[in-house]
């Protein structure tokens, strides 16, 4: 595919056709709350890489020399890093999220995104994400677990039919698109288009960002983005929502250099307002494309219900402390209560967890499971019955019950408490992890029989289990092959 048609939109063509034409540096963001910049750049300095913080795009590193993969490292592991594009990087902070504030992700898979707004919500309030597709919904929830963000619902649907009574602060719609911004992937060359694809993928977009302005409360924030060049996709989408949508266009002020959004192209026009969004060129921050549109729902006038604080918070309800797989609610009953004392007790007594690690952090008993979550309220039981939707995921899988009726912590949990936990935890060298992972017998002295953290160099790795001096690593499977090729 040609970017010809772009000649005299793009500044400075030959330059943008030149680095397009490059492999694209890798990117890493930062997992705030886990770890420092500096701190991260150091330890991986250890292993032979050299990371240099982006300007201006807090958290970022670029990977200038890397020995492998940097995603086959234990602390990409760990969550204490996200690979992503730095043009992508720029979505989440233009949208502003808030800690404590409602949000929606309506096209989050595989994550990058989602997580990067957990992040800046510092996991406190409710952060709904959003897909269809079951395969990228699998990465989505494995990404979130990995940094062990707790604010995340995760939820299987078409963005487009998601129900109403529920009403947001800010909506990210980071729409599925032709994604020409990529094109450093393929060495400046771009797969076509096959025929009728413009016409569906503009129906879709328009679709999402239309649903998504309904799902704004009133004075809340939306923000529209691609990653293509093509007006048709970006422009032409958002001129025909404000035509008839109660919305105006925010101008945008990046931190990176941009180009304005186009008011005009190949004879068409578009509203005037256009020109306060943004263009991403790969050349402007040597990284991918990216077109940003930031939207604001107006503010009714003549509907004093509509600004109310009732009406924002109608929808919202408090996450309950146990959640019936029928969802009937109510008192728990006496199991219930057992079982959630149960973990209290094995918290507090067997693992030790410093009180700091846990702050915010609420627990629900699902399906026989306790999630720690910090989103505090969901709408749920405002969509309940309505659209075709499911919940998957209620913030980080924290406990299950063994077949004796043993609160059982999960990998995930362990990993995101790291250095808070203060028992039940054994460190082993890398020869023995490597024992471990090939299914050889590792022996442990003075632990008694039980559940464990597994650490390596201090860091919490999973979750073992101890019989007779004996130690086995009870990580799935599909995760421990990946460690084994980590740590060989």
């Amino acid at each position: 595919m040609s970017f010809e048609r772009y000649r005299g939109v793009i500044p400075e063509f030959g330059k943008f056709l030149e680095v397009a034409s490059r492999p694209e540096p890798t990117t890493i963001r930062v997992s705030s709350g886990r770890i420092e910049p500096d701190a991260l750049a150091e330890r991986m300095a250890r292993q032979g890489f050299v990371l240099c913080p982006i300007p201006d795009q807090a958290g970022f590193l670029r990977v200038q020399r890397a020995p492998n993969p940097i995603a086959l490292t234990l602390e990409h592991w760990l969550g204490l890093f996200y690979v992503q594009r730095a043009s992508t990087g720029l979505a989440a902070p233009a949208l502003g999220p808030a800690s404590g504030e409602r949000v929606l992700d309506m096209c989050a898979a595989p994550g990058g995104k989602t997580t990067h707004l957990a992040d800046l919500m510092e996991d406190r309030g409710p952060l709904v994400a959003v897909d269809s597709n079951v395969g990228r919904m699998r990465a989505l929830a494995g990404n979130v677990y990995r940094t062990g963000h707790t604010n995340v619902l995760l939820v299987t649907a078409d963005g487009r039919e998601l129900p109403g009574g529920a009403w947001f602060d800010r909506v990210l719609v980071d729409a599925p698109c032709s994604a020409e911004g990529t094109v450093r992937e393929g060495r400046g060359r771009v797969r076509p288009r096959r025929e009728g694809y413009e016409t569906y993928v503009t129906a879709l977009q328009e679709g999402l960002l239309r649903r998504a302005i309904e799902l704004t409360r009133p004075g809340g924030t939306i923000l529209y983005s691609t990653c293509t060049f093509a007006p048709e996709e970006n422009e032409a989408v958002v001129d025909a929502v404000l035509a008839d949508s109660p919305v105006d266009v925010i101008p945008l002020s990046l931190p990176v250099p941009t180009s304005p959004g186009l008011t005009e192209f190949e004879g068409r026009r578009f509203d005037e307002r256009l020109v306060h969004t943004s263009r991403i060129y790969p050349h402007h921050i040597d990284s991918g494309g990216l077109f940003l549109a930031l939207l604001r729902r107006a503010e009714s006038s003549d509907d004093p219900t509509a600004t109310s604080a009732s009406s924002r918070d109608a929808g919202w309800t408090p996450i309950p402390r146990a959640d019936a797989p029928d969802g009937a609610r109510g008192p728990l009953d006496s199991a219930a209560e057992s079982k959630l004392d149960s973990i209290r007790q094995t918290l507090r007594e067997v693992w030790r967890v410093e009180s700091s690690a846990l702050e915010g952090v609420r627990c629900l008993l699902r399906n026989d499971r306790l999630w720690a979550q910090g989103c505090g309220e969901w709408p749920f039981d405002a969509w309940a019955g309505r659209g075709a939707w499911d919940s998957v995921a209620v913030g980080l899988r924290a406990f299950s019950f063994d077949s004796g009726g043993l609160p059982r912590p999960s990998n995930d949990l362990l990993r995101r408490l790291g250095d808070s936990l203060t028992g039940r935890t054994v460190d082993l060298s890398l020869e023995s992890w490597r024992a471990l992972l090939s299914g050889a017998p590792v022996e442990v002295k003075g632990v008694t029989d039980g559940y464990l953290a597994l650490q390596l160099d201090g860091q919490t790795v999973g979750r073992g289990f101890v019989r007779s001096g004996r130690v086995r690593h009870e990580i799935p499977r599909v995760h421990a092959r990946s460690l084994a090729t980590i740590l060989s």
